[in-house]
């Protein structure tokens, strides 16, 4: 019998998006179950993964009474179901998981951090987000930063004594390359999505995926484009992306110029992105946190070379003057000097372009992660006592 291994998150949206295909390779090994919050998402990984699934709410934010509720309903379900491994990614999800399996016995409690909050928070809610993140590392057994930026800050605000480790070259699910490869899209596609776009043959296009808020460097993003375009014809912006005016919004000079640049293109949320990349030039990401992309590991994937912030990920996947430019957070001068050069100067964007597809074949391959992910639980189980 397959041991048993439970995967939570706190949205479907996670398990659906980010663990795409590695829930049904990881279940030929065990017996997964997937938990989270019950959407369209989850309904996804049911279709896809093929795995069981349990719907479990737990809320983004700090609810004291709905998070009892939902770690009661955790430890319930890990002490019905013994799984041999509870692994978690996602913030609250890893909390809730790791102390409900802490109760409940589970042997081995995992939590992959994606990503940290609180280095861009200060006052009390910083502090609060460190006790909770060092109380889910108390009550896990093993600990992963995604990428090595997020292992250093784990370090530095000292948020567990347990030893950290970064599996293959970071990233938690690698890339599909078979997929993301602008070789497998039909030029009929990309051509009728141009045309439906307004995007004439000869323009250069600068591409952002992602949420449309100010921490994503939305605000920098279209002063500098805004400034190019007015000395430069031939050139669009592909925002790509939902735009959040409750949390986090892009200022009103920021959305004005999105919504009167004719050379802006705004489509809104998409399943599928790989389309919109094949069409587009350079990805441009001047994010002010990540954890690890995967819009970057994405876009090198499909032969885009990227401008990039200096910050954990992101550095990690572009190496500067190699694959793509890394410049300085929150400078939009920088970022109007990057889109310029790789605008103008052949020869630079020539050298970056067949470097972005090498550099994620050689280190980011899907089969790659996945392979290093359960030779680590095969470690692991090893371990247990019987």
């Amino acid at each position: 019998m397959k041991p048993k291994l439970i995967r939570t998150s706190t949205v479907a949206m996670s398990l659906d998006l980010l663990l795409k295909g590695q829930l049904a390779f990881l279940n030929e090994y065990f017996n997964v179950i997937a938990v989270s919050g019950e959407d369209y998402h989850l309904l996804q990984v049911i279709e896809r993964e093929k795995v069981n699934t349990v719907s479990i709410s737990i809320k983004r934010e700090i609810s004291i009474l709905h998070d009892l509720i939902s770690l009661v309903k955790l430890y319930l379900l890990f002490k019905k179901e013994q799984p041999l491994i509870v692994h978690s990614i996602t913030p609250k999800a890893g909390l809730l998981s790791m102390v409900a399996a802490y109760f409940a016995g589970v042997p081995i409690r995992i939590h992959t951090f994606t990503g940290l909050i609180f280095p861009s928070k200060t006052g009390v809610m910083k502090r609060l987000l460190i006790t909770m993140d060092r109380i889910l590392c108390k009550f896990a057994t093993h600990i992963y930063p995604e990428g090595q930026g997020v292992k250093t800050d784990l370090l530095r605000f000292k948020i567990t004594t347990k030893p950290l480790k970064v599996l293959a070259n970071g990233n938690i699910n690698g890339i599909d390359l078979e997929y993301f490869n602008s070789e497998n899209i039909p030029k009929k596609t990309i051509q009728e999505l141009r045309i439906s776009l307004a995007i004439e043959p000869n323009d250069f296009v600068f591409i952002f995926i992602g949420r449309l808020v100010t921490d994503k460097g939305i605000n920098e993003l279209i002063a500098a484009f805004s400034k190019l375009s007015k000395v430069k014809n031939n050139i669009k912006l592909l925002l790509v992306g939902p735009l959040e005016k409750e949390k986090n919004p892009i200022s009103k000079e920021a959305l004005f110029e999105i919504q009167h640049n004719s050379k802006i293109i705004s489509t809104g949320y998409q399943d599928e992105v790989r389309d919109y990349f094949a069409l587009a030039n350079v990805l441009v990401f001047p994010s002010y946190r990540e954890g690890f992309p995967n819009v970057v590991l994405q876009a090198g994937a499909m032969g885009l070379p990227s401008i990039v912030s200096n910050i954990n990920g992101c550095n990690e996947i572009i190496i500067n003057n190699y694959n793509g430019i890394i410049i300085p957070i929150k400078n939009e001068i920088t970022i109007f000097d990057a889109m310029q050069l790789l605008l103008e100067d052949e020869m630079i964007y020539h050298s970056l372009q067949p470097n972005a597809r090498l550099n994620i074949e050689n280190r980011y391959n899907q089969q790659l992660v996945w392979k290093a992910l359960l030779e680590e639980y095969k470690i692991l189980t090893q371990n247990v006592p019987k």
